[in-house]
């Protein structure tokens, strides 16, 4: 599903990811975890085509993000650390737009809006301009833009930041759903105990560098997560 093999990306004289290798196949919930600055935001935005790598290659579907990004992004969502949404407008416009972006039918995007808006308790304020959103508002706005087009693979970045308990609740039930049905999941998050509970693999990344991937058992053995995290760490 997604196909990471030795991923360098550098910023001047910064190395900010460095030979990373990483495959998350149909299925499976993939947790990215490391300390701020440690590459995962690069990794991700390297994935879905936003920054382009120094070296090595990345697949979406057996497609090249490199060769052809576009057919790439038709497969996949991604969800950035802080949407950046078009204030000026609407919540249902902005969904609508994405909708029109994917080729999404009349029938189809109304089934969804109508389904995850109520899901997040959103559906009230789908009318209200997105200037005038919380912060977690416009969380839950993204999260069902991005499930709009039935995408089989979605990046997240820090997907729970903003959220209240409910709404965090739902997206991990959203989250299982689409890898139940064949699809896949990676994506970043500091809350730790999140990463333990859902997901199926995990990787660890420090100053760039993977140092630590695989099922959750064979990453935390017979300690939690935290602990091997803090341990690796040092």
């Amino acid at each position: 599903m997604l196909n990471i093999q030795h991923l360098t990306k550098r910023f001047g004289d910064k190395t900010a990811v460095d030979d990373l290798s990483l495959h998350i196949l149909p299925g499976e919930i993939y947790g990215f975890i490391g300390h701020n600055g440690a590459g995962k935001t690069t990794t991700l935005k390297s994935a879905v085509g936003i920054l382009k790598p120094d070296a090595g290659e990345i697949e979406v579907c057996g497609i090249s993000v490199r060769n052809d990004p576009t057919a790439c992004k038709r497969q996949l969502a991604y969800i950035p650390d802080d949407p950046d949404l078009y204030g000026f407008m609407t919540g249902i416009k902005y969904l609508n737009f994405v909708a029109d972006i994917y080729g999404v039918s009349s029938e189809v995007r109304a089934e969804r809006i109508r389904k995850y808006g109520d899901l997040f308790e959103l559906t009230p304020d789908l009318a209200q301009p997105i200037s005038a959103y919380s912060h977690g508002m416009k969380q839950k706005l993204a999260i069902i833009s991005a499930w709009l087009h039935d995408p089989k693979l979605i990046i997240m970045d820090e997907p729970f930041v903003g959220l209240d308990p409910k709404a965090s609740h739902t997206l991990k039930l959203m989250m299982r759903e689409v890898c139940d049905a064949g699809g896949a999941i990676f994506f970043s998050t500091h809350v730790l105990e999140v990463a333990e509970k859902l997901c199926d693999k995990v990787a660890i990344i420090k100053e760039g560098r993977l140092i630590r991937s695989g099922t959750m058992e064979e990453v935390k053995g017979d300690s939690s997560l935290e602990s091997v995290f803090l341990e690796l760490e040092e």
